[in-house]
């Protein structure tokens, strides 16, 4: 495999993980981190660990949503080894959640994955929120 298919590849993932939340499809979401995966993601808890957790969250996250979520991803940039890479890229997240509250909110994120049996999985799933460091307070509708 050539660095520049491991790379496409790894981007192909990304859209994947767009269309797979545009669909409510959380199966899809949930086939591409490894069992073990670590996640850091910006709803609580601080750290995940398993697919089952995340996919429980997912679950949650997805059926708080009256309309959406939205999921647009800019500024990607990807990067691989033979079966190492990382996907880093803003996302912006929108809709209305089903206490009628609107969301509008970028987040950065970085996937750190591995090609494990010729698949590329999600090892590391890494989220943050950018915040004021002033009022100690996340900045959720900012431009990238």
């Amino acid at each position: 495999m050539t660095h520049r298919e491991s790379v496409e590849e790894l981007q192909r993932l990304v859209r994947d993980r767009v269309d797979a939340i545009a669909a409510h499809d959380v199966e899809a979401l949930v086939g591409v981190p490894v069992e073990d995966v670590l996640a850091f993601n910006v709803l609580p808890p601080l750290s995940l660990r398993g697919a089952e957790q995340v996919a429980e969250q997912t679950r949650g996250w997805l059926g708080s949503y009256a309309q959406g979520p939205g999921y647009e991803v800019r500024d990607l940039q990807v990067d691989a080894d033979e079966d190492l890479g990382f996907c880093a890229f803003l996302y912006h997240v929108t809709g209305t959640l089903r206490s009628s509250d609107s969301v509008s909110m970028w987040v950065r994120a970085t996937l750190v994955c591995r090609r494990i049996a010729g698949r590329w999985r999600v090892v590391h799933d890494h989220e943050s929120i950018p915040w004021d460091s002033e009022t100690g307070q996340g900045l959720p509708d900012l431009q990238p």
